[in-house]
């Protein structure tokens, strides 16, 4: 195991390599001049002699492959620059709102799985049962209805009609409700349905008859063989989802008004504020590397034979 993680961690450096690339290069294609958006943000009238100055502050006057270099170092020193619109250090103002976002993704990550594990489990096992065919209503609507409609939806019904949650904001566990749960309907869908295909997928494997041949309970073969094996491709998709979760909450952080980091990233985008918006796809990146190899190593304990695979 412990040369997979090494294996696993030394492909992380072309990945950000690439993703430096990409952000650095982000600069040269877009239509927009930094050092002009820098001005605008800080409401300065450009001149052709501010804009100089600031092109040789920000480095934009040498080329392509030394701007290129100069950001890895920067990045390496966890130096994201500095923010056009507020004019403080990215990172720390990263920092500040990273935390409403990891609680936002860690209560709807929590709600899926507590939700999809048990309907998606015995929908499996007792096949167009009831609990199946209300699995079937959840996974459809869940997978259907956008995003945004279904907070307003929320909010209407259970803020401004039932008076039972805050309609925006952080703050006690009742802000967290309805923002958490409209990122975790369509998680509940999409394992609810994978869940549910794996079980029916692992009773037809020949393991389950020689292990009710054995006289071995109903109840351990579920539970110990079947769904071990089945939750597989659910723990798979959790963490692909893992990732988008802690910085795709952008749409449900601007319905509720959730000061979290997808928000801070759309007001960058608006106010074309490049210092965010390089730091926000890094982050991105190394969110989802971080999450695929905890994935990994879950599905090594699982199943060690990935272990014998991989060494």
């Amino acid at each position: 195991m412990g040369y997979f993680i090494l294996k696993r961690m030394m492909s992380i450096v072309p990945v950000f390599l690439f993703v430096m690339l990409i952000t650095t290069g982000m600069i040269h294609l877009s239509s927009v001049d930094p050092a002009e958006a820098y001005l605008a943000a800080a409401h300065i009238q450009p001149t052709d002699e501010i804009l100089e100055q600031k092109r040789q502050e920000f480095g934009l006057d040498h080329p392509f492959f030394l701007q290129y270099v100069h950001a890895i170092i920067r990045i390496c020193q966890l130096d994201f620059g500095i923010s056009y619109l507020s004019n403080q250090p990215v990172l720390d103002e990263v920092m500040v709102r990273l935390p409403a976002t990891l609680q936002l993704a860690f209560g709807s990550f929590v709600i899926a799985i507590i939700v999809s594990v048990p309907l998606g489990f015995i929908a499996g096992i007792k096949k167009n049962s009831a609990v199946d065919h209300i699995s079937r209503v959840i996974s459809f609507f869940g997978a259907s209805i956008p995003t945004f409609w279904l907070g307003y939806i929320l909010i209407f019904f259970f803020s401004v009609k039932l008076d039972l949650f805050p309609v925006e904001g952080v703050g006690t566990w009742k802000h967290l409700v309805l923002p958490a749960i409209t990122l975790a309907i369509p998680l509940i869908a999409m394992y609810t349905r994978l869940l549910r295909t794996s079980v029916l997928e692992n009773l037809e494997e020949p393991y389950v008859l020689f292990a009710r041949t054995r006289g071995i309970s109903e109840r351990v073969i579920m539970t110990k063989h079947v769904l071990r094996i089945a939750i597989s491709p659910m723990i798979t998709g959790l963490g692909m989802n893992l990732g988008k979760l802690l910085t795709g909450t952008i749409i449900v952080e601007s319905v509720f008004s959730w000061p979290g980091f997808g928000r801070y990233f759309i007001e960058a985008i608006f106010n074309r504020d490049i210092p965010v918006i390089q730091c926000y796809v890094l982050i991105a990146a190394v969110l989802f590397i971080v999450s695929s190899l905890i994935v990994d190593l879950i599905q090594m304990y699982i199943d060690p034979r990935i272990s014998r695979k991989e060494g």
